[in-house]
């Protein structure tokens, strides 16, 4: 594994330009808005959370999960691959990459379809439709899209460290630890390194618990405009969440979403 973030491919690699990420979409935003579209993302991030949590994996695989759900779709429109399929593909690659022990393949399918039915059958009224030579027919795909660039940095780590140097009281680690996760709903872990996303996350923590960073934070050798443009894309989140009532909206949504042009089988 790449020790050093600034060696890495994800820095390398798969730090994006965010006009060229929203270039990247323009088919899909044919069809969509963008407020639509990340709508979407973030069911099918709550269905990789779902699924990595009923299959007992640690929150790094479900992250890395998501990051890999992110990467393809930055690079592909929606109607490349249906997201119900590369999702639990994503989390059976993460299990590898992250070495939490290979998820058997009727686990997975198992576990998908538990999933579906009890979760989130709001979405879906008909069972999960994939069986597992998709799903590693999927994982080829992935793969050659990522360039088999497979680790992913995340914030955790630098949060904990952040957190520690601050001597942050747990409450306002586990506030920042929580909005981390949130961060994921969001385009922030395509566009800056994670070590900023743990900042911004520290921060606006701090911010909500009453806690004085500015000093802290005054002193620090980064660039503020990015912890300030991580904490944009959050609040963006946060207020779109206002108002946003998954159950009742995604069901239209899905049926707009760009979907696959299924061969017929013979």
């Amino acid at each position: 594994m790449a020790g050093n973030f600034w060696q890495s491919a994800h820095y390398q690699q798969w730090l994006l330009d965010k006009q060229d990420l929203i270039k990247e979409r323009q088919a899909d935003l044919q069809v969509l808005s963008e407020e639509e579209y990340q709508k979407i993302m973030i069911f099918f991030t709550n269905f990789i959370q779902q699924l990595g949590e009923t299959l007992k994996l640690r929150q790094q695989v479900v992250a890395t999960a998501t990051v890999f759900l992110k990467r393809f779709y930055a690079r592909y429109s929606l109607k490349c691959i249906d997201p119900l399929l590369l999702a639990p593909t994503a989390v059976f690659l993460a299990s590898k990459v992250e070495e939490c022990g290979v998820i058997s393949n009727n686990r997975l399918i198992s576990t998908c379809q538990q999933v579906v039915k009890n979760k989130f059958g709001y979405a879906y009224s008909t069972e999960f439709p994939y069986r597992i030579n998709q799903v590693l027919e999927c994982e080829f795909y992935l793969l050659e899209n990522m360039d088999c660039c497979l680790i992913v940095f995340q914030p955790y780590r630098p949060l904990i460290q952040y957190g520690q140097d601050l001597n942050c009281d747990s409450d306002t680690l586990q506030l920042s630890w929580t909005i981390v996760n949130d961060s994921l709903r969001t385009d922030v872990c395509l566009l800056y390194p994670p070590y900023q996303i743990a900042l911004a996350c520290l921060q606006l923590a701090c911010v909500v618990h009453n806690k004085d960073c500015k000093q802290w934070f005054a002193e620090l050798n980064t660039d503020m405009d990015n912890i300030m443009g991580v904490t944009s894309h959050l609040l963006s989140l946060y207020e779109l969440w206002k108002n946003y009532d998954e159950k009742k909206e995604i069901l239209a949504l899905l049926q707009k979403m760009p979907k696959p042009n299924l061969q017929p089988s013979r």
